[in-house]
């Protein structure tokens, strides 16, 4: 078979990731995410929940950093060099200063290419020169200057491997360390592209403010996709000229007038980014997780590999004495803190003479051996290793040698050499099989009969050390935990549809005379009474309804009104415009038993404890509900198992963790009291959706026209999903109300709700009738707006909360406003 030694140029990709990502494809379609139909809603579900992903792999959160896909990690410092807020040679403000280190990348050497034409000065820095760099602190009087800087270095050189320290990030923003003397402002970008491919890195204590990375050193597919993490305190200081699709808010063809995108990732990803291959990223981080148990395992599994052979490869000798192969290293391979998987050599006669890389490369090919050779794009690193002056690269070119080609000698001395690298799917086979490779092709058998090579031989001969990483064991999910299938089918209560909360008897009592003393019932505009008629909660977003009578009411709304999502097998929120059959479901909440019962025809009862999970084996993960974050956990394998099974493809069910619980929606919330506790659930705009009896009456007789067939009032209410139906004199009177109070609780209105697709699927048997939203949309004057949102509103009892069926509802009218009754049918259903 194939021993593949060029991690560092590329991961290979598993097949398991292929098949995940290919499954997917099938299963799912994904639109441009700049449309705004179903699969195009799903592709931007998932692009964002890719985006937290990335930013949960790096240990930060999307309040520290803001992602922005680019083609690969070049496209990324090629943004940073366009970008940066440079000031110029020649004005009046002192100007800024692009510092690298020379054992860098081509693509961050050639960011001088662009300050160059910005009149900005490069400034090259030697590894060592960095470390004598505290002698270049400043008098305090020049402190003060805020002239931006920038400063580039690798996390992991691409050529030797070795681990350029962390902590510098934090000793150049701070001022301890200054690559250069000069007054300013010094941000860092650290190239990690090199590093991440098998090394953590937490941004939450290495807050470097540019961080470029490309997937495929990660996970060898997909390729072509990287990502530039920026912090977001540099992040409103970047400049841009250039604007392609969808990067603009606003802009005229005929003037010079353009407004960008206010999202940080949007206004700098021009044109539709590549998501398909973001989706399949989705898929990378959840086979590396799986196969591996985390990039520290990675870590450590390759650093033994890199370890071993580097033992055995400096211990190599001919029959002379003289050494094998010369190892290019800053380090002994002792700490994997500070040197990663990559060995870089040249091989050696028993003369000392380097014989040439592409020697070494046809010999390894023989034996089916993958290396790496040349310069690997860092000819900084490669002239210091190699000891080659800018006078030796200038004739070097001038004798036919450029970056890349087979001319490895000129003069008898290297123009490159040999780089082998280990990843996570790397094995001590590998190893050895390199090291066989070596020892067949340099060294004759007298050479291996010598006293010093016992050492070797032993360690060619030995087996993989006890403690060595495996992958074999990879963390597994911890089921929270959860009643029992025998308890639940002995529930007899389980499958009731309609309950009443009773609080303790000792509170009752107080709770209704607070109740009665609370809200005086009047009569608006000497009319009948408006009352509530029915109460509904949906613990499962897009699952069926669960009605009560009286319900206690939390400071999201309903007491475990949408708590609980399904989402699919890349993490996005399913609902019934993609899955109809959602509306099958139907959970029901017992508080006495503190579970959840789910049912469905043809699956047997399953349930899920009330009791949050809260401990070491919830599984916390980030979710988009309507483009707001919201943080989660897994309900586990055995839900899990039972939404897959009755669906028909992979899902699970998730929760909304404690700790994410005040998830502010600022576009409904605006304008609501700053003393208000704004706190949402998994809805999509509000707490509450409210609709009135009277306009459900008026709809009917249209839709029933349209439709010619009698329609039943109770079909579109559960059409329609609101958690509180309202009998009122006057259709669509509702729409005037600035605030409502029932019973002792007070409300605000926040704004109609604009209805979707949903409203065509027959709550009791998932079928859609497109008929529907169109009789909505041509009996409002094609406008699709039905219900009102509510929002809680701090309330001035110590008790309990309690929304009950039967309560009063109290209406104040927006401002200037009177309800007239239409003169006509055709005035009222034009609203």
């Amino acid at each position: 078979g194939i021993t593949y030694l060029d991690h560092a140029g590329s991961a290979l990709f598993p097949e398991s990731l292929l098949k995940a990502f290919t499954d997917d494809l099938r299963n799912n379609v994904y639109g441009n995410p700049h449309s705004q139909n179903i699969s195009s809603k799903l592709t931007y579900d998932t692009i964002e929940h890719v985006r937290y992903r990335i930013l949960q792999y790096f240990h930060t959160t999307a309040e520290d950093y803001t992602i922005i896909f680019t083609s690969g990690c070049t496209a990324a410092l090629k943004l940073v060099a366009e970008a940066f807020p440079w000031i110029p040679e020649g004005t009046k403000q002192p100007s800024s200063r692009f510092c690298y280190l020379t054992d860098s990348h081509t693509s961050v050497v050639g960011m001088r290419g662009i300050t160059a034409s910005m009149n900005v000065l490069s400034v090259p820095i030697k590894p060592k020169e960095i470390l004598l760099s505290e002698k270049n602190r400043l008098p305090a009087e020049e402190q003060n200057c805020m002239t931006p800087h920038l400063f580039s270095y690798p996390a992991q050189s691409n050529f030797s491997g070795i681990k350029y320290p962390l902590s510098w990030i934090q000793d150049i923003k701070s001022g301890k360390l200054r690559p250069i003397k000069i007054p300013g402002k010094w941000f860092v970008l650290l190239d990690a592209a090199s590093y991440v491919s098998s090394s953590p890195l937490d941004l939450g204590v290495h807050q470097a403010d540019f961080i470029p990375i490309s997937f495929y050193k990660i996970f060898g597919f997909p390729t072509g996709l990287g990502a530039l993490l920026v912090a977001n305190r540099i992040a409103p200081l970047l400049r841009k000229t250039y604007f392609g699709g969808g990067t603009a808010a606003a802009y005229l063809a005929g003037e010079d007038f353009y407004f960008p995108r206010k999202s940080i990732a949007e206004r700098f990803e021009d044109g539709t980014v590549s998501f398909l291959d973001i989706i399949a990223l989705k898929h990378g981080f959840d086979v590396l997780e799986k196969l591996t148990g985390g990039m520290e395992k990675i870590k450590q599994h390759t650093f033994a590999l890199a370890h071993y052979t580097y033992t055995v490869l400096s211990a190599l000798k001919y029959a002379n004495g003289a050494p094998v192969v010369r190892i290019y290293s800053d380090t002994d391979f002792s700490n994997p803190d500070v040197q990663g998987p990559i060995i870089n050599f040249n091989v050696l006669d028993d003369n000392g003479e380097v014989i040439g890389f592409s020697q070494v490369d046809k010999m390894a090919s023989l034996y089916n051996i993958h290396v790496r050779t040349g310069c690997f794009c860092n000819t900084g690193a490669c002239q210091m290793h190699l000891n080659i002056s800018n006078g030796d690269i200038q004739r070097n070119l001038q004798a036919g040698h450029v970056c890349g080609d087979d001319i490895d000698l000129v003069d008898g001395r290297p123009t490159g050499s040999v780089r082998i690298s280990f990843g996570y799917m790397s094995s001590f086979e590998d190893a050895q099989t390199f090291l066989k490779f070596i020892i067949a092709t340099r060294l004759s058998k007298s050479d291996t009969d010598i006293p010093f090579q016992s050492s070797v031989t032993k360690l060619m001969t030995e087996s993989v050390p006890d403690d060595h990483p495996s992958f074999n064991n990879a963390d597994k999910l911890c089921l929270i935990p959860r009643i029992s299938d025998r308890e639940l089918r002995n529930n007899s209560s389980a499958t009731k549809t309609t309950v009443s909360w009773q609080p303790p008897e000792a509170e009752a009592e107080s709770i209704r005379a607070a109740v009665s003393e609370t809200a005086v019932p009047t009569c608006r505009r000497g009319g009948k009474p408006i009352t509530v008629t029915n109460i509904y909660l949906y613990p499962i977003k897009s699952c069926s309804a669960f009605e009560v009578t009286e319900w206690p009411v939390g400071n999201q709304g309903l007491l475990y009104d949408r708590n609980w999502m399904v989402v699919n097998q890349n993490g996005v929120c399913m609902t019934q415009k993609q899955e109809p059959r959602l509306c099958l479901v139907n959970p029901s909440i017992d508080l006495k038993k503190k579970v959840m019962v789910i049912q469905a025809e043809g699956m047997d009862p399953i349930s899920v404890s009330l009791e949050e999970n809260t401990g070491k084996e919830a599984v916390i993960c980030e979710s988009k509900v309507c483009s707001h974050r919201v943080k989660t956990y897994d309900c586990g394998e055995r839900i899990a198992d039972w939404f897959s099974l009755f669906l028909g493809h992979p899902c699970r069910l998730i929760r909304q963790s404690s700790d994410m619980k005040n998830r502010s929606n600022q576009k409904n919330t605006k304008g609501l009291a700053s003393a208000t506790n704004i706190s949402l659930s998994l809805v999509n705009e509000a707490q509450y959706l409210l609709i009135n009896v009277a306009s459900i009456l008026q709809l009917k007789e249209y839709i029933s026209s349209r439709l010619e067939e009698p329609l039943e009032i109770e079909e579109l209410i559960r059409r329609f999903r609101a958690n509180i139906v309202i009998s009122a004199p006057e259709s669509f009177e509702e729409e005037e109300w600035a605030e409502i109070s029932i019973g002792a609780l007070q409300f605000q209105v926040v704004g109609p709700c604009s209805r979707c697709q949903i409203i065509c699927i027959d709550q009791q048997s998932g079928e859609r009738n497109k008929e529907f939203l169109q009789s909505l949309s041509a009996a409002r004057g094609r406008k699709t707006n039905f219900g009102i949102y509510l929002m809680n509103q701090t309330s001035r009892s110590s008790f309990p909360d309690i929304l009950s069926v039967g309560s009063q509802v109290l209406p104040v009218l927006k401002e200037n406003t009177e309800i007239q009754s239409p003169t006509s049918s055709e005035e009222k259903y034009s609203g």
